[in-house]
Parts: C-alpha cells; structure tokens; sequence
C-alpha cells in the first residue's frame, strides 16, 4: 500500500460506541444478547478485541438476524489487522440491515488493506449517501481514489471534505500526500504549512516535510523537522534512523552516530540502524566496532552480499587477509562475473605473501572487464545488490573505465557504503488505530506504576524472577480445595484472554447458575474472580460486595473489590471523559470506596504487602505522590525484595523532583527483574 502517513490513528476514537455504560448481571447465564452484546462493546472500548469478540460470538449466537454482533465483531477484528475476517462480519451486518452506516466504513477500510480499493471506494460512496457531509467517509474515500491513481476524483473529494471541515488537519496531510505521488511538491508543502499551522502537535506533516527536503538536499530543514518529529514519537526507532541519515550529509557526523546508537537501544535488531551504524564506523576508522555490527547482520542474513563485501574491506584494514579472503569468495561463488571482487581478493592474496595468487586475481578482473567492454551483450557482468539504486547508464560507464583504475573499485565500494534512509511504510499507512491488542500490547514501554494486585485464576508468569504471590488467607483457600481451581495473585489480572481462557471462564462462571441459596462467600469470591477476567466488573462486584456481607473479614474479597472498583473508576473515567458521565463527586466516593478496602485489609492484616503497595498505586495515580512514597516503603520495609514497589516508589520519587532517589530505586527495580525500569533509566539518561 503506497505511504500515508499515520494521520488515521486516532479516528476510531472519533467514532462513537453506543451504549456506555455497564449493565448489572447477577449470573451470566441469565442475561439477554443485548446485554452481552453492551458489555462486549464495553470491552471493545477498553481494548481488549480479544475478549470483546467472545461476546459478540454468544450475541451473535443467540440473535443471528442482529447486525450489531457482526458489525461489532468486525470492528475488532479490524484492530486485530484480520482484515478479511472485518470484511466478511460487515457485509453479514450489512445483509441484515443496509440502513446501518458504519459497517461500510469499516469494511471499506477493511477493503483498502486488503488492496480492494475499487470495492472501498463503493463502500464510502455508499456511507456518502447517507451522511453526504461525513468526513470520515470523504477522507477515506480520497485515500483510495490516490491508491488507485484516479488523482482528479480525490482531488476534488479531498477539496469538498475541506471545505465542509476547513479545520481538519488529518485532511490537508492527506491531500498532501496526494500531491506527493503526482509530483507537485509545491501544493504539497503548501497543504503540509497549512496543517501545521492548524496544530504543530502532528506527526505526519513534519516526516513529509523531511522527506521533501531531503530529496531537495535541505539537510538543515530536514534535520529540524526530523528533531520536530522525534519530539512527538520519541520511541520510534525508525526516526532516528532517517536522523542519522539527514545529520550524516548535513556533516554532523557524531550526531548521526548518536542517532544510531539510540535506534539500537530501542531496538537492537533495527537491521538499518546497525548496517548504517556499521559504515560509519568503518568511515571514521572505529574498525573493531564496525566489524561487529557487520557480523551481527550476517548471523541474521548470510546471504547479504553488500554486509560481506564491507566486512572483508573492514578485515583488509584490520590486518587479517585471511578473514578477508573467506568472505570475498562467498560473493565469487554467487556472483563469478563481478569484476570488483576479484580486485579485492587480489590485495588479500597479496598481504598474504601470494604473489602469484594475486596476479591471477588482478587479470582475471581485466579480463572479465575487457570482454564486456568488446561485446557487452554477450559478456554481461554481474550486479550484486550494491549496484541498486543506480541507473544502468551510471553503471555502465563506471564500468567502461580504465582497467584497474583505483577510482571503479572506489565507486563500487561507494555504493555498498552509501547510507539509506528507512523507508515510512510503517508509519505512513493508513490506520484505524495504532494497537493491536489493546494497551497490554503496546510495544512501547510506557512510563507507567506496576499494576493492582488482584486474585486471578492465572498464574502469572515472571521468567525473570519466578515467585509465588500470596498471603496467609490465599494460601489457606488453595491448600484446603475451597475453590475447583488454583487462585493466583497477579500484578496484571486483566490480561488479554485467549479465545479458550475466555470460553472456559464463561463456562465456569455459568456453572454456579441454580446455585443462589447455597453459595458460600468463597464460592462468591470465585465467581467474582471469573468475572472479573472476563471484564464483567458489574457483575464481580455484586458478588464480591455477597461475599463481604456474609463475611466482614474477607480478606481476599475485600482486597479484589478494591480492584474492581478501582477497575469499575477507571473505565467510566476512560469512556466518560470529557462527557459528564462520571462527576467529580462520584468519583471521589469511588476513590475513597477503593481505600476503605484497602484499609480494612491492612487493619485485619498489616503485613500484606501487596495491599500496602494497592493503596501506594492508587495513591499514586490519585496524585497524592507522598503519601504513595509512604505506602510503598511500608512494604519495602516488609519485604525488601519487593521490585514493583521500588519501581513505583521510584516513579514517585521521579514525579516529586527527587531524581537521586528515584533513579537509585528505579535500578534497585531492575535488579530485582522489573524489565521496564531499564528503558526508564535508559531515557532519564
């Protein structure tokens, strides 16, 4: 798909769920298929499509003749990049009612990545019919029309949308993108100033800017879009590849080495980054280092001709003729008529002692040279990929030249040595939405607190450092079979399921059914826990407020409803900000709610660390960053090998000002296994 940048991410966010809040269910197996259908888009609001679509199967299931199940149910494949499987949900939703719009946005973008652009566009036509001003639809509609080089049709849908939307930036980054692949650079950065002035806050109108200014060699523009860009993504290993690339021709080398070095801190399998890195170092004489990094890339591709031959030029420098030699007759294997390596394994013969060695390398080079140049039809010579990029016109005549002349060899050598940019694949495709899974599956480390200890019916994993969770109540529950299944204690109870997690959790779940008058409080804990993995948090806390009211010491009850209350808060707060749905004094009443929990548990057991590190977190997020501090030392001090408190502690610390102590407990952190503290140092550096 040709490149746009990513000026779709936040589109979905645009597009409203109905439906907000969550029902009350007393027992799964009792509730109808709108209201599995209300949480399942619940869940889908919170990111999890994983989950979500268990849901929409059961709604689906039980109302086949329903268009929201599938419309639903595709709308999450789509975020799962299952683009044939969005497809197919939304033509079932538009077969069971057509009057419904969003269907066709959907699979029509759906269409767009699956390269259908012509049936995409037919889609939006029809989403235009019946919401004529919809920008959304015109927007998407003019990215395909580009697709399918109809240039004057998304022109003029790109126009109308801007006029009807004069402030939608996402539009002018479109057309300009639009202008890019007709060549008229100049509308192109007249709509790229016009998005900029709309908002300095976006990616894409800077990575373009860049990009025509390197074509343009205005390395300082580039540079100082590229800084611009880097601003807004800094995680973006990539952008600090096409840095380096703007910084190198722009004579700063040591920043171009920065760069480099950065993009392989954030990724150390970024291939560019590392073969970059690697001609530069072999430029500036750091012949050890390049060495390394050209190797690395061999153990990851052997057959990368272009990373051999520098490897062995580098061997050559570094005195050892015979490394040199092994590599220069893996490329005369592969590529017998590429007269360049026989004048390279003509000097490793030749600082070997080998004269006569040398001697036939060098004729066999002129000799291969002076039959292309008689009949160059018959004679062809090879070209390796260190000839791509170049015309066949340029190649040609450098290989016309005299024989043997020192100049052909170096403009051979110039074309491995020359340094590419990456290309903006990634980050200029159109999107729905930047994440896969959901928040869990971020590829960015974010710069966020160790989660909420809750009971799960998963064990965690740690393969860092392997531990058992517990507290005495949990380890009795487990010990004397209180429950079917084992109950684990996990800093990241709402994990994504697997389709067969879910299924079993449902099944689970639905097995207490009947079973109202003889529950005990624990088997109300259990099917709390259930539900809250299932994200049925309406229904957990129904459960978990029986199990409290038939045992006031609960502790394990106690300690998982502030986590689903915690839970319940956060999900109002992330689908009713900005709308009203959850007023400042509710909020507060849930806060304190969480606390009260929390303090009932420390009051029954003072020693349960992971209660003292639930009140720290929620503290923390609260903004009550010194009483945090103090929750989290409360369970150093009760174990000291506690990594998540120190991490947290150290965020703490870090949000206070308090850098000395912060970076000491964020190392402190990583020693003890907590992976993200060592991305945080990493940047605080």
């Amino acid at each position: 798909m040709k490149s746009y940048v990513r000026i779709i991410s936040r589109l979905l966010a645009a597009l409203p769920l109905a439906g907000a809040a969550l029902p009350s269910l007393s027992a799964y197996g009792q509730v109808s298929a709108e209201q599995v259908l209300n949480i399942g888009r619940n869940v889908l609001a919170m990111d999890d499509y994983v989950l979500s679509i268990q849901y929409f199967n059961q709604a689906a299931k039980a109302k086949p003749y329903m268009a929201d199940p599938y419309y639903y149910r595709g709308l999450a494949k789509l975020m799962l990049e299952d683009y044939r499987g969005a497809e197919a949900d939304c033509t079932m939703a538009i077969e069971r009612n057509a009057y419904k719009v969003e269907p066709y946005r959907v699979r029509g973008f759906a269409r767009m990545r699956l390269g259908r652009d012509s049936l995409a566009v037919g889609d939006f036509d029809t989403g235009l019919r019946y919401s004529p001003q919809d920008k959304y639809f015109m927007y998407y509609k003019g990215i395909a029309l580009s697709q399918l080089e109809r240039y004057a049709e998304a022109d003029s849908t790109f126009s109308l949308m801007l006029r009807y939307n004069p402030r939608f930036t996402e539009g002018y980054t479109a057309r300009a993108q639009m202008h890019l692949m007709t060549a008229d650079t100049t509308a192109a950065l007249g709509d790229i100033s016009h998005a900029l002035q709309l908002g300095a806050n976006e990616l894409a109108p800077f990575l373009m800017r860049a990009e025509i200014s390197m074509k343009r060699a205005d390395w300082a523009q580039a540079c100082a879009d590229m800084d611009k860009a880097l601003i807004l993504s800094p995680r973006e290993g990539d952008l600090y590849v096409n840095r380096a690339y703007a910084r190198y021709n722009a004579d700063d080398w040591t920043g171009a080495m920065s760069d480099y070095d950065y993009a392989l801190a954030l990724d150390p399998e970024n291939r560019p980054a590392r073969y970059n890195r690697a001609l530069l170092r072999f430029q500036v004489q750091d012949l050890d280092g390049a060495r390394t990094d050209f190797t690395k890339i061999l153990e990851w591709d052997p057959e990368d001709f272009a990373t051999r031959y520098n490897r062995g030029l580098v061997n050559l420098e570094l005195d050892n003729p015979r490394a040199a030699l092994a590599d220069f007759q893996v490329i005369a294997r592969r590529y017998p008529r590429f007269y360049p390596i026989y004048y390279a394994m003509a000097r490793a013969y030749q600082d070997m002692g080998n004269q006569k060695a040398y001697t036939d390398m060098f004729f066999k080079a002129n000799d291969l040279i002076s039959k292309y140049t008689d009949n160059p039809r018959k004679f062809q010579l090879d070209r390796p990929t260190i000839q791509r990029g170049r015309s066949d016109e340029r190649a040609n005549s450098a290989q016309k030249r005299e024989y043997g002349d020192e100049e052909s060899v170096e403009e051979v050598m110039d074309a491995f040595t020359r340094l590419v940019t990456i290309s903006q694949k990634d980050e200029t495709a159109p999107a729905f939405g930047d994440k896969l899974k959901g928040r869990v599956q971020d590829v960015d480390a974010r710069v966020e607190p160790e989660g909420f200890y809750a009971l799960t019916f998963v064990e965690p994993v740690n393969e860092l450092r392997p531990s058992y969770n517990y507290f005495r109540e949990l380890a009795e529950i487990n010990r004397e079979h209180w429950v079917s299944a084992p109950l684990y204690l996990s800093p990241h109870p709402a994990y994504s399921l697997t389709s067969e997690e879910a299924v079993s959790l449902f099944a689970y779940a639905e097995g207490f059914a009947g079973m109202e008058g003889s529950m005990r409080p624990v088997d109300y804990l259990a099917r709390g826990v259930a539900y809250c993995s299932l994200k049925n948090y309406e229904a957990a806390l129904s459960d978990l407020d029986k199990a409290v009211t038939a045992n006031p010491d609960f502790v394990s009850a106690l300690l998982q409803r502030a986590y689903v209350r915690h839970a319940l808060m956060e999900t109002v707060r992330s689908e009713g900000a900005g709308t009203g749905l959850l007023p400042v004094a509710g909020e507060r009443a849930a806060y304190e709610a969480i606390l009260a929990d929390l303090d009932k548990v420390l009051e029954l057991d003072p020693n349960i660390i992971y209660a003292w590190h639930n009140k720290g977190f929620v503290l923390y997020n609260a903004g009550n960053m010194q009483e945090a501090v103090k929750c989290f030392t409360q369970a150093l001090q009760r174990n000291a090998d506690f990594g998540e408190a120190y991490y947290n502690r150290g965020l703490a610390y870090l949000s206070m000002g308090d850098k000395a102590r912060g970076v000491a407990d964020i190392s402190k952190a990583g020693e003890l296994g907590v992976v993200p503290a060592y991305n945080l140092l990493k940047r605080l550096k």
